[in-house]
């Protein structure tokens, strides 16, 4: 950086009193006096890399305590660079501020192909580290694996099911799927059926592959109990929150399946547990219905959860998160982006795959493009609904998509009026007579017909047992 460039970054550090993502303050008055190594192996290890200061004392109210020595602070950080794998090459640039010396030490990222950066003298496992707000955190064994797969191109996807028997595979549908395989493609199609099983890595070593059986098994869970998604409708905006009678779920769901079969009933779920109003068009009259979240949004989020979660030995037990809350819908399934890929870039470039027999089945199939239009759709989705940007979310091995809804949603265009102040009461759910007594009527029945049902009607408020109106036990909620 240049030498004003540091000068503000210092302005900045003062000012807020405080370090950085990217930023980290060392003292080092008479040298370094403290091991980089931690600092060193975070900041190599993410895209952006990061800047050492020194000669300032963040524990005396960030006061400029300055370098006496610059050269020797620049040979003994060097020589802890040198003792990181791969070697870390800072970059250094000196100011005075106050008539006392500052240096910084600019740590490249490293390539994502030599990550994690380490410090040898504890080895890979380690002297491994991430950066996570001000703090240098070890980086767990999965994390460290993760790099590692990508760069010898693992292919967890395809490792054979040893516990399992091809038998285990639903007949009808390897025999269907075996026929798209081969639908125009005259070099494939004039295999037989054991050596197209091979070469697609349906079969390995005799056994199912772990894609073969997401994809076509009679029953997949009984060999990967966690490969599911686990699904819950919350009665608030975080999880603990209760309900009047003190229950945390509205709707708690495990699904299972294959990945077609989790896809359908994962979107079912969403569709069960969220609302859709009438909308009518003021110049043509006609009626349209419009759900919470756009549908065709919900399936590629729940879709690339399934094809790219991370399904290596480290996440098996982990399965997809499915939430609903008051406010928004979250999905957050294990490994985070993979390769190259980051926030900034997602969407928006063609990503590697760390799933590709996934992907390229799912496309055979019918149920996918697999032409990266996920993110795009999801976003084109949610603009059109007037709804805003998602949330990507990219930390701990895990990645999370967020929609929120809006405040238009409710369908009200007065946020003071009855109507309104009734759908934000029933967010947690709210039995008959509760909703008399917030209407301020004795008559429960009448306060339902009158206030109620035209809500319900326009898809405002839903009841907890659909297939019951009339029952006792019945509670509404929006």
């Amino acid at each position: 950086m240049y030498e004003q460039d540091l000068k503000e970054l210092i302005d900045k550090v003062k000012k807020a009193k405080a370090e950085f993502q990217n930023v980290e303050l060392k003292k080092c008055k008479d040298g370094v006096t403290e091991r980089l190594f931690d600092t060193l192996s975070s900041f190599s290890n993410q895209d952006d890399g990061g800047v050492i200061i020194f000669g300032i004392d963040e524990s005396s109210n960030y006061e400029i305590t300055g370098i006496d020595d610059v050269q020797l602070l620049q040979k003994k950080v060097m020589e802890q660079c040198q003792q990181m794998e791969p070697p870390v090459r800072a970059v250094f640039t000196v100011t005075e501020t106050d008539g006392k010396n500052i240096v910084a030490a600019e740590i490249p990222p490293v390539d994502i192909t030599e990550r994690p950066c380490f410090y040898k003298g504890k080895g890979r496992i380690k002297g491994s580290y991430v950066r996570v707000g001000d703090a240098d955190i070890p980086m767990n064994e999965y994390e460290v694996y993760s790099y590692e797969a990508y760069r010898k191109k693992y292919q967890d996807e395809i490792r054979e099911v040893e516990r399992a028997e091809m038998s285990s595979l639903d007949e009808n549908k390897l025999a269907e799927y075996l026929l798209k395989l081969k639908l125009n493609k005259p070099n494939l199609s004039r295999l037989d059926d054991e050596k197209i099983m091979e070469l697609m890595s349906i079969e390995k070593n005799g056994h199912p592959t772990l894609a073969a059986e997401l994809l076509l098994g009679s029953y997949p869970q009984a060999y990967f109990m966690q490969l599911g998604i686990i699904a819950v409708s919350v009665p608030g905006t975080e999880i603990g929150e209760t309900d009047i009678d003190g229950s945390r779920f509205i709707d708690n769901q495990r699904i299972e399946g294959t990945i077609p079969e989790m896809l359908d009933a994962a979107l079912a779920f969403v569709r069960k547990n969220t609302r859709t109003k009438t909308i009518i068009d003021p110049e043509t009259g006609k009626r349209r219905d419009r759900s919470d979240y756009p549908q065709n949004a919900v399936r590629e989020a729940i879709l690339n959860a399934l094809v790219h979660r991370d399904y290596s030995i480290h996440t098996e037990g982990t399965p997809i998160y499915l939430k609903i809350f008051s406010d928004r819908f979250e999905l957050s399934s294990p490994g985070g982006l993979y390769g190259r890929l980051t926030l900034n870039t997602l969407g928006r470039i063609q990503p590697d795959t760390r799933n590709p027999v996934i992907a390229n089945a799912l496309e055979v199939m019918g149920i996918s493009e697999n032409r990266y239009s996920g993110i795009p759709t999801i976003r084109r989705e949610l603009a059109s609904a007037d709804m805003p940007e998602p949330e990507f979310k990219d930390q701990y091995g895990e990645f999370t998509v967020i929609f929120r809804l809006t405040d238009e949603f409710s369908g009200i265009d007065d946020p003071d009026s009855r109507e309104a102040q009734i759908i934000n009461f029933c967010k947690t759910p709210r039995t008959r007579k509760e909703l008399a007594q917030f209407i301020g009527l004795s008559s429960a029945t009448y306060a339902i017909k009158t206030y109620i049902q035209p809500l319900i009607d326009r898809g405002l408020i839903k009841l907890q047992i659909p297939d019951r109106p009339a029952s006792p036990n019945q509670k509404y909620y929006s």
